[in-house]
């Protein structure tokens, strides 16, 4: 999962539970079969009853609660619900996860590549037909910089003129930032130096339009958000989300679904509704022994690490000695020994991205560790605290927590004791003090390390560990005035002086697990962030295959053949 984008496995988010049903009216939707009308009993695909509907969608996500405000979201189920819901200038093509233009329908840079000037297409509009405008974007971008709010995502706008100073309350004037509407249709926007992924960044719902009427509305469960992506809430509940088209949507002809119901379930009720024929997705837990159909699992890698951190804002573990040596007595082969695709370095790396040492068991040296602590002025460990490791109620993070406990006892001299805290008070715990070690899961906001390395600075509000290090500092401003290979080799060396000097501990590159059948739903593709726009998702066509006739629908028929988009049933 992200943590969206921050995750551990199996958590779920804790943040707001919709504890009300909210009825806007949904529209009901003319089924392409007739409601009395059963589903053709050959009509199966890979095991299971074809849909009688054929623009309603059924998906299951896990169980969690959902925070609708995304100046406050976290979570990965999170932001693949916002793709329906939300828009922001750019979107995330379905494939490649590169920007494809969204309310901007033309944008100018400037001849140093600091000035973005966007135009706003003239029907972009929120569901209640209002016109998103320049001023819109400015103003929900400076609520989401607001220095009381403390969003998580509110550093990713640091690359903004002035945007750093206004968060962080040095400078409380807003009219310093560089985010300027010109026009109606204008939006003007000010970097403080070149960056050609502006646009890629774009495409994170932190940089959505919000409507004037739900900026200072700091409860959202209250009614559904006057959004303005491709579909909007028409019922929600803490067990489920209803989503309808967006008529007033700028692009609303080229969305092929009508109605996405999103159940949050457990894994076996996960696995129940896939074999039932219910759900045509399963993005989350599921059960997978349970399935009676196993052709829909899709497994790949993900732009994203899981991890452990040390929590470094004092001494000792202030100190980078001290983390280093904690970091060279970790039986690493054995942390890592139970997962999937196992990692020694923070980011995953890009094709082009320069590839770095990382760590592993082959840095592992006890007699160099007893040096740097002796050094640091802790030899055999006298003088350390006791190490509070934060973990979740896991069998993994209770075995990780263990191995590394054990050598820090063994071979420095140090003590542990482990604090578990249930899965949905366990991210907003990682904001509180009491403890040195924790874990968590990351996914790239957008396929770049500097989606990855912002989540180090110093005044991140992704910082949980409380990093700061002037040499990583200066490492990141570098790149920030460089481009291309240049300052991908600059991130690289950021990345390998946080492995070397302990602030991180990886341990595998997260898997993506799904329950889908693309041969009957088109538009949704493996990708490295794990993002799946719902405006791409239709289902294929029935064809018949040679010699089979299509039974047309409430006619009588017996035992007969489909194939989808082709594919032979």
């Amino acid at each position: 999962m992200k943590l969206s984008r921050t995750g551990v496995p199996g958590a779920g988010a804790a943040c707001l539970v919709l504890s009300l049903s909210v009825f806007l009216g949904c529209a009901s939707v003319e089924p392409a079969f007739p409601a009395h009308s059963p589903v053709p009993e050959a009509g199966v695909t890979r095991g299971r009853p074809r849909a009688e509907v054929r623009d309603e969608l059924t998906v299951a996500f896990s169980r969690a609660s959902v925070e609708l405000d995304f100046r406050r979201s976290l979570m990965a189920s999170e932001a693949q619900l916002f793709t329906a819901i939300y828009e922001g200038l750019f979107s995330y093509n379905p494939v490649t996860m590169a920007p494809v233009p969204a309310l901007a329908e033309r944008w100018a840079l400037s001849s140093d590549n600091r000035q973005w000037t966007f135009t706003i297409r003239q029907n972009a509009r929120f569901w209640n037909g209002d016109p998103v405008t320049a001023e819109d974007f400015r103003r929900s971008w400076l609520s989401t910089l607001a220095p009381g709010r403390e969003a998580p995502y509110s550093s990713l706008f640091d690359i903004i003129e002035g945007a750093r100073d206004y968060r962080t309350g040095v400078a409380p004037n807003a009219d310093n930032v560089g985010i300027v509407a010109t026009g109606p249709r204008t939006l003007v926007v000010r970097l403080n130096s070149p960056a050609a992924f502006f646009p890629s960044m774009l495409c994170h719902h932190s940089f959505s339009p919000i409507h004037p009427s739900m900026v200072d509305v700091e409860d959202w469960s209250l009614s559904p958000p006057m959004s303005n992506g491709p579909f909007r809430i028409c019922e929600m509940d803490e067990d489920r989300i209803v989503l309808v088209r967006n008529e007033f949507y700028w692009d609303a002809d080229a969305v092929a679904l009508n109605r996405i119901t999103i159940r949050f379930v457990s894994d076996d009720e996960a696995s129940a509704l896939w074999n039932s024929g219910e759900a045509r997705w399963i993005s989350g837990g599921v059960n997978l022994d349970a399935l009676t159909d196993r052709s829909g699992i899709s497994v790949h890698t993900l732009f994203g690490t899981h991890f452990y951190f040390i929590r470094s804002e004092a001494e000792p573990l202030g100190d980078h000695r001290v983390r280093r040596a904690m970091a060279l007595v970790l039986p690493w082969d054995e942390i890592r020994s139970r997962h999937f695709n196992p990692a020694r370095t923070l980011v995953n790396p890009l094709p082009g991205y320069p590839r770095i040492a990382g760590i592993g068991s082959g840095d592992v040296d006890p007699a160099e560790a007893a040096r740097l602590m002796a050094e640091a002025g802790f030899p055999g460990g006298a003088g350390m605290p006791e190490l509070v490791f934060r973990i979740t109620p896991s069998f993994d993070a209770a075995r990780i927590s263990g191995l590394m406990a054990d050598a820090w006892r063994r071979h420095l001299g140090v003590s542990s004791r482990v604090e578990v805290v249930p899965f949905g008070e366990y991210f907003e715990s990682l904001r509180r003090d009491g403890y040195h070690v924790g874990l968590s899961t990351w996914i790239g906001n957008f396929p770049d390390p500097y989606s990855f390395l912002k989540k180090w600075r110093r005044d991140s509000n992704l910082n949980n560990a409380l990093h700061s290090d002037d040499d990583f500092e200066r490492l990141m401003e570098r790149s920030m005035f460089e481009a291309g290979a240049v300052r991908w080799a600059t991130l690289a060396e950021a990345e390998q002086l946080l492995l070397d000097r302990g602030a991180v501990f990886p341990i595998s590159f997260t898997p993506s697990i799904n329950v889908i059948d693309t041969h009957e739903l088109d538009g949704w593709f493996p990708n490295a962030l794990g993002i799946h726009p719902f405006r791409y998702l239709s289902f294929r066509d029935l064809v018949p295959l040679p010699n089979v006739v299509m039974v047309p629908p409430g006619a009588a028929y017996g035992k007969t053949l489909y194939s989808t988009g082709g594919h032979k049933q």
